[in-house]
Parts: structure tokens; C-alpha cells; sequence
């Protein structure tokens, strides 16, 4: 019997009720909500020749970004291969493009995943595989084009529609459309509520356009549904920190820390990535963090070894130097140096962005900021080929204004601010942050004599 998956695509299956479990699985991922493991094993212990089910299960693994998770991705990978006997072309497609992902063949998944849509352009797993790829990789034009090729081909007023519709959003959003970015969020998140995705690509926009009020009030009038059984929850929390940050409101921010972003204690390394980060914009603002840096250190440190995603490592490295932890730091840097003389994907992130970002935060820590210029002011300009999204890799921007500020450069530092205050004439921290500066001595080094 022909089965097909909740998006129309054709699924090689022998039971209906598995391929509903699937069905929810799979809009599970897609809205970053509730457990979509749990369905995958539902379907999978009713069906185990569901090929797309283990597709499925391995891809929840290998997206995490997570090193430690990479040998029961490629065991369910290693499922799905055992049973694609019957398989359709689709479903094999999709086994040669994780295994591609699984090996560290990110650019090559990418285009797999695109082939699948060329020929399927309503498989869901594979735009949000695809999409997700993208983003791990700073491909932004990707994020908002990869979506536009399919949209005029999915159904209008479907459940899918409004799933693209989200990650065009977000798409539009790195590219600074941010008019469109919005009506298309919007529409998404009127579609599905609980699309935690879509919710967090309107947030975005918010906080690029520096509207604050209507971020924060966006996000608190919809926390039911972004905070709750959703797996993407403490990134949200996270933007929610951020417009707080913007406001100055340190006791706001450090509440949210402890309660929502670390407030599990979290080993899920993209919630590390959010803890770290926002530490660091603490730090750079001279607030005091008391003793958070030891034990993001401490659940950082059984990573070093990993040499899997570079975008990680720079944001242990954040830890490590603010902890103090000199002797973690060396050994994290010595890792990556390691990794940057590979081949893979990874390496070529590490050694044209990660390595050199690291060595940055690391001679911060070791009071040289003018090296600190040095190294930042070279990658800057290629940094979103380590992955994240504009708003995460700002992280690099502050540090190189606070590396001016404390090597003397004022002139640097002015010229850097003078950029935040074009994109957002009324922000409050660069105003402030710019009479800071207004207020420096001046330095042979500002001017030509």
C-alpha cells in the first residue's frame, strides 16, 4: 500500500498508525516543539522499515551541532540503510545527504537536500534540513532564496506554507529586509502558533529595527507558546535578554540568566552557545557576572576535544577566558589549530574565522588588546562563514570596539560606534557606550601626525 507523509511526499511504509507518529514527528522538528524523538520511536517500534523514520531519528541527532551526538545519528543513518531496500528515490536521496552531513560534508549535504526540492519541492525534512544547514554555514542569501524557489509551489493557507513562510522570515530578516521579514513571520506564526522558529524570526527584526517595547511585548504576550515543551525555548529567552541588554537593565538580564537561560543547568550545547554569549555582553559592558564564568567553564571543558562545529568552540573559548582558565584555553587553541590543516567543511570554518576568533578572546583575557584589533579586524569581514545569524556574530563587532577602547584607540572605536549608531541612531547602550568613548584621552594613535 502507497503511504505519504503529512506534506504529500511518498513514504515507504507498512502501517498507517506509524506513519502518523511519523507525521507529528516530523511537524515536531519543524516547529522546534515537544518531543519529536519520542514519535519517532512510536512509529518505529510499529514499523521499523519506515526509512524515513530513522532518517528522521538520525537527523535530530546530527543537527544538534553536537559532536557526542554524531555516533547515534550515524547508527540510525546505519538503520535506514539496513532497511531502503524497497526505498524510493527520495528516501535515498535523503540517506546520501546525512551521510554526507555525518562525515562533515556540509556544503555537499546542502546541495543534496536541494536536489531533493528540485524534485519534491513540498518535502518539508529536507527545506528544514537544508535550512538548517544554511544557517550552521552563514549561507544567508541561502536562508531566504533556498525558501523562495518553493514557496509559489505550496499549497496557500497550507500548514507547510506557513512552516516555509517562518524560515523565509528568517531568511529575509539576514538580508535586511526586515518589512517583508515581518509580514512574513507574522503570517507564519498566524498559521501555527507554537512555531517557535517563526516566532524567533519576527523577534529578530525587532531587535535589528530596535523597536524593544514591541520585542519584549512580543515575546511575553506569546510565552505559552514559545516557552513551553519547546526545544528551541532558551535561544527565545536568550533574544529576550538581549533587548533588556540594549536597555542597560543588568539586573533584568542576570535574572533572565539564572532563571530561563541557565536555569537547567542545560549541557545542550546551543543553550551553552546562549549562555556563554550573553556573559561575554555583560563582561564587555563592565558588568560584574560574580562566579557564572566557572561553571559554564566546567560543562565547556569535556568538549575541547570535539573539533566538530568552529562556531562551538569560540563560544567555549568565551568561558575559558572568563573564567580565568588560561591552561583550558591553550588546550582548546592548540584543538583548533589542529582542526584548521583538515579538509572538512569544519576545518575550513576553524582555520578562516574560528581559529583566529579564538586567539582574539583568548589575548583579551591575557590583557593584549591591541592584538586583540589585530585578529578581529581581519576576520570581521568573513566571519559569517563560521555560521549563526547577524545578531549572534555581533558578539565579534563589540569585542573589537572594547579591544579598541582598551588598547587606546579611540579614533577606532569612535569610527566602530559611529556604524552601530547608522544601522540604530537611537540605541541606547551605543549611545552610551560612544560618550565613553567621546570621553577617552586622546592617543598618538588616533590621528596621523
Amino acid at each position: 500500500m502507497a503511504y505519504r507523509d503529512v506534506f504529500d511526499a511518498p513514504l515507504s511504509a507498512s502501517d498507517a498508525v506509524a506513519v502518523e507518529h511519523y507525521g507529528v514527528g516530523l511537524t515536531n522538528l519543524i516547529t522546534l516543539t515537544d518531543d519529536p524523538l519520542a514519535q519517532v520511536k512510536a512509529a518505529l517500534a510499529i514499523d521499523r522499515g519506515l526509512v524515513m523514520a530513522h532518517v528522521l531519528k538520525s537527523m535530530l541527532f546530527a543537527l544538534s551541532s553536537e559532536q557526542s551526538l554524531l555516533a547515534p545519528a550515524r547508527a540510525a543513518l546505519e538503520a535506514a540503510r539496513a532497511v531502503s531496500g524497497g526505498a524510493n528515490p527520495r528516501e535515498l536521496a535523503h540517506i546520501a545527504a546525512l551521510d554526507a552531513w555525518n562525515a562533515g560534508r556540509l556544503h555537499e549535504a546542502a546541495a543534496r537536500w536541494e536536489q531533493i526540492l528540485v524534485a519534491c519541492p513540498h518535502d518539508g525534512l529536507a527545506m528544514f534540513a537544508a535550512h538548517q544547514s544554511d544557517f550552521f554555514m552563514g549561507q544567508s542569501s541561502e536562508l531566504r532564496d533556498r525558501v523562495a524557489r518553493r514557496l509559489p509551489d505550496v499549497e496557500s493557507g497550507s500548514a507547510l506554507e506557513g512552516y516555509y513562510l517562518g524560515m523565509h522570515a528568517f531568511g529575509l530578516e539576514e538580508m535586511g529586509d526586515y518589512e517583508q521579514a515581518e509580514a512574513d513571520g507574522r503570517r507564519a506564526v498566524a498559521s501555527t502558533p507554537r512555531n517557535a522558529w517563526a516566532i524567533h524570526a519576527v523577534a529578530h527584526v525587532m531587535e535589528m529595527t530596535h523597536r524593544l517595547d514591541e520585542g519584549i511585548d512580543w515575546f511575553t504576550s506569546r510565552q505559552a507558546d514559545w516557552s513551553n515543551d519547546s526545544f528551541f525555548s532558551v535561544h527565545n529567552w536568550w533574544h529576550l535578554a538581549l533587548y533588556h541588554l540594549e536597555r542597560q537593565q543588568w539586573d533584568v538580564v542576570l535574572k533572565l540568566y539564572d532563571e530561563r537561560i541557565r536555569g537547567t543547568e542545560s549541557t545542550v550545547v546551543l543553550d551553552m552557545i546562549d549562555a556563554s554569549a550573553l556573559l561575554w555582553r555583560l563582561a564587555l559592558q563592565g558588568v560584574d557576572v560574580g562566579d557564572r564564568w566557572q561553571p559554564m567553564a566546567k560543562v565547556w571543558e569535556p568538549l575541547i576535544d570535539d573539533a566538530w562545529y568552529a562556531f562551538n568552540d569560540t563560544h567555549a573559548m568565551m568561558a575559558f577566558v572568563g573564567a580565568g582558565r588560561d591552561d583550558l584555553a591553550a588546550r582548546l587553541l592548540a584543538v583548533m589549530a589542529r582542526t584548521a590543516q583538515g579538509d572538512t567543511d569544519n576545518a575550513m570554518m576553524t582555520r578562516q574565522v574560528g581559529l583566529p576568533v579564538a586567539q582574539a578572546l583568548s589575548v583579551m583575557g591575557q590583557q593584549k588588546p591591541q592584538r586583540a584589533v589585530e585578529l578581529l579586524s581581519a576576520v570581521r569581514p568573513v566571519a559569517a562563514r563560521a555560521g549563526g545569524s547577524h545578531a549572534q556574530r555581533d558578539l565579534l563587532s563589540q569585542t573589537l570596539i572594547v579591544a579598541a577602547e582598551r588598547s587606546g584607540n579611540r579614533s577606532m572605536a569612535r569610527a566602530l560606534l559611529n556604524e552601530r549608531l547608522a544601522l540604530k541612531p537611537h540605541s541606547m547602550l551605543s549611545r552610551a557606550w560612544m560618550n565613553r568613548v567621546v570621553a577617552m584621552p586622546a592617543a598618538p594613535a588616533d590621528h596621523y601626525q
